[in-house]
């Protein structure tokens, strides 16, 4: 019998379009895209890192943050609170620093009696990690929230003086929320009071955040050099004593500053 040629088709290439990412695709690569910043991410930015249209990032953006997984800062976005505790965001900055640092803020509670505050940056927002009062705490709108403003907190005030990289990020602010009558809402004003910060390593809100109760704090940094946390007390404004309370609250933050390092 003769022999059959059998002739193949030539291979053709597959036309059909890859298949689109879905929303929990795209919301994941915002999470990335958030998580992968040490500073709050403008929209124009999250589109750039996932390549989502604006329209479509805004509104997956609006989602994460019913649902805790992101948080708006301003004009911009941080991972929330709850992606936050998923990824372990919550934990110290320096290993050991609970350990570390507690015999110091249980000294600067019983040697004032005021409410003792220790403070981390989260976006443009200070949030506090521990809190320390008595019976008589005075009442602040960080109550039950633990984060405030950066700009018009002592604690705030105390990181951004020393933390140059957070410092770029306030701009985009232009003015700030006013809180009280004393607030600071105008950017050269805020920088002027920063310079005295760092001047003298010790910060001051005067009922700038809460009506009635004024705040002393001071920064700690950690073992290669940069602010890692602020230490605060925050007191009556009508018998608080800022001076004094300012000698124990940076000699407080010194100290803790020394046992970080070691």
């Amino acid at each position: 019998m003769p022999t059959q040629t059998v002739t193949q088709s030539p291979t053709v290439p597959d036309q059909r379009p890859a298949p689109q990412p879905g929303s929990l695709e795209r919301g994941i690569d915002i999470l990335i895209a958030l998580g992968a910043s040490d500073h709050p991410v403008t929209l124009a930015q999250v589109c750039r890192a996932t390549g989502l249209p604006k329209s479509t990032a805004h509104r997956l953006l609006g989602v994460l943050c019913s649902r805790g997984l992101a948080r708006r800062t301003g004009n911009a976005y941080v991972p929330g609170d709850l992606a936050s505790s998923m990824a372990g965001l919550a934990r110290p900055r320096v290993p050991g620093t609970r350990a570390a640092v507690l015999p110091y803020l249980l000294y600067l509670y019983e040697t004032t009696r005021q409410t003792v505050n220790l403070a981390v940056p989260s976006g443009l927002e200070a949030r506090y990690v521990e809190r320390l009062y008595g019976h008589n705490r005075v009442r602040s709108r960080s109550d039950g929230l633990d984060r405030a403003p950066l700009h018009c907190t002592a604690t705030g005030k105390a990181l951004l003086a020393f933390d140059l990289a957070l410092r770029r990020e306030v701009p985009a602010r232009g003015s700030f929320e006013r809180l009280t009558r004393r607030t600071i809402t105008g950017l050269a004003a805020l920088e002027r009071e920063l310079s005295q910060v760092r001047r003298h390593g010790v910060a001051y809100a005067r009922e700038e955040f809460t009506e009635g109760v004024s705040c002393v704090a001071a920064p700690v940094f950690g073992p290669d050099g940069r602010v890692r946390m602020a230490v605060g007390v925050a007191a009556p404004a009508h018998t608080a004593s800022l001076d004094r309370l300012g000698i124990s609250v940076r000699g407080a933050a010194q100290a803790i500053s020394a046992a970080l390092a070691t």
